[in-house]
């Protein structure tokens, strides 16, 4: 009987250890059932949530956070790939702090493995990264990474860019699940950044079109010249995100360019300034008449090497105004460093509006055509009447005097008439010689200050062994006389000679500015300065020709070498 007790029981404890088994396998089942359920949910809300981003920056941030947490990484990263398809462009991270940003130094350009997916864009898992043949180690500060998975984010047909995640979180490695969420994630990213694009895009469209519109309207209103270029370098220049729009126009008679227009940061240190249409940036744009690019101003050998001018300066682009033979200066915009290069959607719409630049040069020289038409119209005119009216009634007031000077019998009087008579005829010839002036179409002297500085200082570039920087400002055709252009080039002349034969120079820069009521020249070099006994003769000659015309002259020679010199002379009566 006990036996058979024994066994009854233990027939019984079978199916009841079964029995759990069973209920214990149930539960995981259904514990990963619902983690999947779960997942897949998290993987939808993700979706969802970088779906409705319009802004792309905003856009990759949630990408990469959505990432971290849907593969429980500790640490995850986007990078935005070169339109070239060679390096990153661009670096976003997740679990990174500031201070071990700051620490770790820049980002990096995808090299290592994050190279590798750029080089073959297909899903990468790896235990540890160390052992992957790429894998070249981490710079210094850098956190600690082992497991590692990559996919690539496609937009449309073209590789846009890669989702990095590294160590997951407990110690695990990432599974083939990991690589499905992710590689899903991917897909819903390449959308997304689709959509943000193209909505960015459509905004950027319609910037242009209310910013034409408003050129235009001010091109009709008849605004002037300068204030409809000033309008369109800003607006140009909000648009592309530029720290820097400089309009630039050629010199008269001379192979140069001078800076009309600067707007926007560091702009006092470029206006005014004459370039080279031989090798320069602006200069090619100038005379190729088409778009110059370059990656880094701060760089460029086209660019002067002034680095005060160029610091912090980055990606560039000079845009022709205007086409073919008809290119009337040059507009550039300049990104600050480290800012993206502008890409060809940039450029198109930059040329539509460099256009528009170039209808209101067009139109300004158009209304002083009109306006000189009109002027000239106006002297006919005068000079017909004064001939036909003016100058008839003098002579025939003098015929009348001198018929009358007969019938006089007192002397003095008959004197006073003579003189009268006389008197008459001068101013007939006076009014001669207005008529004459007021008909003469003879053009003015075309050979401008400007123009003279420009030719000074190319032909002296080549005694010098290099191209002095030159900058000029004011209305110097205009408000200086000749009589000073002519001592203005002959000093100048002079203090380029004397750097040229003594100073021993590697650079030099003139500087030629008025304000209407004085012209200053400025010639400065980094040579070996002015020694005991030394460079005098020379400098007599100009502080003479200052003071014949009222003016200063004032050379300093520091002790760490150089020479300024600056020459000022009144150009108006005070």
């Amino acid at each position: 009987m006990a036996i058979f007790g024994e066994s009854q029981q233990a027939h019984v404890r079978l199916p009841h250890l079964r029995l759990d088994e069973l209920l214990e396998e149930l539960q995981a089942r259904l514990d990963a059932a619902r983690g999947t359920r779960d997942r897949v949910h998290s993987l939808l809300e993700a979706v969802l949530s970088v779906g409705r981003e319009l802004d792309l920056q905003q856009a990759l941030r949630s990408i990469v956070q959505a990432a971290a947490v849907l593969v429980d990484a500790e640490y995850a990263a986007l990078g935005v790939i070169t339109p070239d398809g060679e390096r990153l462009s661009e670096f976003l991270t997740e679990g990174v702090t500031g201070e071990q940003i700051a620490e770790i130094g820049p980002y990096p350009q995808g090299h290592g493995i994050l190279g590798e997916l750029i080089r073959h864009p297909e899903p990468l898992r790896l235990t540890k990264i160390s052992e992957h043949p790429a894998s070249y180690g981490f710079p210094a500060h850098h956190p600690p990474m082992n497991t590692f998975l990559g996919v690539p984010i496609r937009v449309r047909d073209q590789i846009f860019g890669n989702l990095y995640l590294t160590e997951k979180r407990g110690g695990a490695v990432f599974d083939e699940e990991d690589e499905a969420v992710l590689a899903t994630l991917a897909v819903a990213a390449g959308v997304a950044i689709d959509n943000a694009r193209l909505y960015e895009e459509s905004r950027l469209r319609e910037r242009w079109l209310q910013v034409n519109a408003e050129i235009t309207h001010s091109l009709m209103s008849g605004s002037e010249r300068g204030e409809v270029l000033a309008l369109i370098a800003e607006r140009a220049r909000e648009i592309t995100s530029a720290t820097l729009a400089v309009v630039a126009v050629p010199v008269d008679y001379a192979e140069a360019l001078t800076v009309e227009l600067t707007i926007g940061e560091g702009s006092d240190a470029h206006r005014g300034r004459v370039l080279p249409v031989e090798g320069s940036l602006i200069g090619l744009a100038f005379s190729g008449g088409s778009p110059v690019t370059s990656a880094d101003l701060a760089s460029d050998t086209r660019v002067s090497a002034d680095p005060a001018r160029v610091i912090g300066l980055g990606p560039a682009v000079a845009v022709p105004i205007g086409t073919g033979a008809g290119v009337r200066g040059v507009a550039l915009l300049v990104r600050a460093s480290g800012h993206p290069v502008f890409t060809g959607k940039e450029i198109k719409p930059l040329q539509a509006f460099a256009a528009q630049a170039a209808v209101a040069m067009e139109l300004a020289e158009r209304r002083r055509d009109v306006e000189q038409i009109a002027m000239l119209q106006d002297r006919d005119r005068i000079a017909r009447d004064l001939h036909d009216l003016a100058i008839q009634r003098l002579f025939a007031t003098g015929m009348t005097l001198q018929s009358a000077g007969r019938f006089i019998e007192h002397h003095e009087a008959s004197e006073r008439i003579a003189r009268a008579v006389d008197d008459l005829d001068e101013t007939i010839k006076i009014i001669r010689s207005t008529i004459f002036g007021l008909r003469s179409r003879e053009p003015a002297d075309e050979s401008g200050l400007r123009s003279r500085v420009v030719r000074v200082v190319g032909e002296k570039a080549p005694v010098l062994g290099y191209a002095p920087s030159l900058r000029m400002e004011g209305l110097l055709d205009t408000q200086v006389p000749k009589e000073i252009s002519d001592h203005v080039i002959a000093v100048l002349s002079e203090a380029l000679t004397n750097v040229a034969r003594h100073a021993h120079a590697g650079h030099a820069e003139v500087v030629l500015e008025t304000d209407g009521r004085e012209i200053r020249l400025s010639v400065t070099d980094d040579g070996v300065g002015i020694p005991p006994g030394g460079r005098r003769g020379g400098l007599r000659t100009m502080a003479e020709r200052a003071e014949q015309l009222n003016g200063t002259l004032e050379v300093t020679s520091p002790a760490g070498g150089g020479v300024s010199l600056v020459w000022c002379v009144p150009v108006k009566a005070p």
